[in-house]
């Protein structure tokens, strides 16, 4: 058979057409029933940690591959980071694959967002290749990007906070061009803002540097241990330079914030973190890109929940809006079937129940 995009044959895609056609029907089958039948950074062989006396374990789980020293940290945190957990060479397929969207060699997948940052719709600007583009978001359906998501130096450590059944459930490539300004910066929030489902404490995201990151162009910030904390409100920070859309930001810092902690990280290093740790990411003032590839993942045993009069339904309604205009203009989709979309197994089993 002819290849396409290395192992990828026509065939392999066809099915993975047909996976993701199947996906869309469980989100959709009860609403048209009738179409759908760095405070440390830790090498993955190095013990630089040690656990404290009254520590005890609630955020991580038995099994994975962190170890009893990571555990120790990620309970009393909220993060870890593994170095050089993936190399440049593994890596540059998902940056190739970047540039080919950046330049519309490739045309999008169902479902994802190809991102623009605010500055140059203020500015009524028009830029080519990848000095336009900030994200590629939900690149579930691209084989290529979601490669990373699969990924077993990933996945085996995704499972000592989700368990053994784990799923992805947010994607993401995150670039940062060089003069975009401070439109460019990622407000202090938390990611369960978004998340429709729980618990809590068995979802995770992993996060893992591309390139060089540093104050200078925009590491990742963290406020470490606020992952103990509640969840806090949200909303547009008030910048004269813009806010991108759906950039919410923690609308009242708590005093932890003097002991933030700016994760300089070199390429192939990767974060894991709980939803509740605060965390952003600043300005990239170097003539340099800043890229790096995400993904959030959850056990597959978490359910939904009712986010009616929560603080999750102001976000959700504007998701909602944008997401039913350019994705679902057929049919009556709710907040949870996008998230049913979104979400693939990588590991284990699924469950009638689960997300």
């Amino acid at each position: 058979q002819r290849r396409v995009h290395g192992d990828i044959t026509p065939a392999k895609m066809e099915s993975r057409q047909s996976a993701a056609l199947r996906r869309a029907r469980v989100a959709l089958r009860h609403v048209i029933p009738d179409q759908c039948s760095a405070l440390h950074l830790h090498d993955a062989d190095t013990t630089v940690f040690a656990p404290t006396p009254e520590w005890k374990y609630r955020y991580t789980v038995p099994g994975g591959a962190f170890t009893e020293e990571m555990r120790a940290h990620y309970e009393q945190h909220g993060f870890v980071v593994v170095k050089r957990l993936l190399t440049v060479e593994e890596m540059e397929k998902y940056r190739v694959r970047f540039i080919e969207y950046c330049d519309k060699k490739l045309k999008p997948p169902v479902g994802m967002q190809v991102v623009k940052d605010v500055s140059l719709a203020k500015k009524k600007m028009t830029i080519e290749g990848q000095q336009g583009i900030t994200k590629l978001q939900d690149f579930q359906e691209d084989e290529v990007l979601f490669d990373y998501c699969q990924h077993p130096d990933i996945v085996k450590y995704t499972k000592s906070v989700c368990g053994e059944d784990v799923k992805s459930v947010h994607t993401m490539f995150i670039n940062k061009p060089p003069n975009v300004g401070e439109s460019g910066r990622h407000p202090l929030h938390q990611d369960l803002l978004y998340f429709p489902f729980r618990p809590a404490d068995r979802i995770v995201c992993s996060w893992t540097a591309m390139e060089q990151a540093g104050r200078d162009n925009g590491c990742l910030v963290v406020i470490p241990g606020t992952h103990k904390g509640d969840m806090m409100e949200h909303g547009y920070p008030q910048w004269e330079s813009g806010v991108n859309k759906a950039y919410w930001g923690v609308q009242q810092l708590p005093e932890q914030i003097d002991n933030r902690v700016h994760l300089e990280m070199d390429p192939g290093d990767t974060v894991f973190f709980h939803p509740l740790l605060i965390h952003g990411s600043g300005t990239n003032r170097t003539q340099g890109y800043r890229k790096s590839i995400s993904c959030h993942y959850a056990s597959a045993k978490c359910h939904y929940v009712d986010i009616t009069g929560t603080y999750h339904a102001p976000l959700a309604d504007e998701i909602m809006s944008y997401a039913s205009k350019k994705f679902f203009a057929q049919a009556a989709v709710s907040y949870h079937d996008i998230w049913r979309f979104k979400s693939r197994l990588v590991a284990g089993r699924e469950y009638p129940d689960g997300l």
